[in-house]
């Protein structure tokens, strides 16, 4: 007898019924004697993404402690994301949960760079344009290949959004990143915010509410990358009704944002632009909340299938963590129906195997 596990069930995206086994983290297509069946039948994904969460952040906005962290990253995990990418966080929790066995596959960026006064209180590192660089050297070591710069924010004397740094601060930061061998991916609401940060050179894009279609052609030439965050962008009502007062210039453009987000989305997607799932949960929106997103990436204009890809096994991909395939990461997700035909099967997993070892 070995501690092999064997699943059978329809493996996508191949659409091939298989025998998949499990010998600890690694997946294998031959035959493992005396492996222990855990499933007979479903339909089997290489288990849930969610590519823009913090688990360091709790509701409301404070820096989690070692336990909310936890808590928060098992909330995704029995909603069947079994890799996540922290998108910033102010609590240094990494080499305590990295190799977790019991934890989802994380890719993290340290602390936010914000530019000074222009960011949430307490949870990122601000600084000047001066001092960008060598704070990405700092939050690259930091994170486990990914660095966040916070493009935009209010502007208070101004009343509207404006962008964090100017466009040669920004070039030499996403410079300073890939020489670090760190990826980047950025905050960003504002037209000319995101025009600038493409052009930079950056990796992802994070919410790109004002991306105009110049920029999605750059994206699409470069490869970049949009995590669109809906369920974010949906509560841009929330923000506006707060900052109406003393604000009403940066009240109607969160509105005006909002409203063109589904428009961006489908012409990303129509022009090619790789496009992935992330919930933003942590600060404004709870966790395991990653299946919600991808019905509303669906209603934006992907097909089942893409937004299956953008949930799951391209995701995984884009984020260095293999799926079923020879030699890949033991994660998998089982559903008694095909989630190709109703997305609303996500909501539902009858059976989780996280690092190999059965959920």
């Amino acid at each position: 007898m070995t501690d092999a596990l064997h699943v059978r069930g329809v493996l996508l995206p191949d659409d091939v019924t298989r025998d998949v086994w499990l010998v600890g983290d690694r997946v294998t297509f031959e035959p493992v004697p005396g492996a222990v069946s855990v499933c007979d039948q479903g339909f089997i994904l290489p288990g849930l993404v969610d590519a823009h969460c913090h688990i360091g952040i709790t509701l409301g906005g404070p820096p989690a402690t070692m336990a909310e962290a936890r808590e928060a990253a098992f909330v995704d995990r029995a909603a069947g994301v079994l890799a996540i990418r922290d998108a910033g966080s102010p609590l240094p929790y990494g080499p305590a949960f990295d190799d977790d066995v019991d934890f989802p596959r994380l890719a993290r960026a340290g602390r936010h760079i914000a530019a000074p006064r222009r960011y949430l209180r307490d949870i990122g590192v601000e600084v000047s344009a001066e001092d960008l660089d060598a704070e990405v050297r700092t939050q690259a070591a930091a994170g486990s290949g990914w660095v966040k710069l916070v493009g935009d924010w209010i502007d208070r004397s101004l009343g509207d959004l404006a962008p964090s740094w100017d466009g040669a601060a920004l070039r030499s930061a996403v410079a300073t990143a890939h020489r670090e061998g760190a990826r980047v991916a950025a905050h960003v609401f504002a037209e000319e915010s995101v025009a600038a940060l493409v052009r930079a050179g950056i990796d992802s894009v994070e919410h790109g509410t004002g991306l105009s279609d110049d920029d999605i052609a750059v994206m699409a030439e470069k490869g970049t990358a949009l995590v669109p965050t809906l369920l974010n962008v949906r509560t841009f009502d929330r923000i506006a009704a707060q900052a109406q007062e003393k604000f009403p210039t940066y009240a109607a453009h969160m509105l005006a944002l909002r409203d063109r987000m589904p428009g961006v989305v489908r012409k990303a997607h129509e022009a090619g632009v790789p496009l992935y799932v992330g919930t933003d949960a942590g600060g404004s929106l709870e966790h395991g909340l990653a299946v919600q997103e991808m019905l509303l990436l669906a209603e934006a204009g992907l097909s089942n299938e893409e937004v299956l890809r953008a949930g799951s096994w391209g995701a995984r991909e884009w984020l260095g963590f293999p799926g079923l395939v020879e030699g890949g990461l033991a994660d998998l997700v089982v559903y008694g129906e095909d989630p190709r035909k109703d997305l609303r099967t996500l909501l539902a997993p009858v059976a989780l195997i996280l690092r190999g070892r059965p959920l």
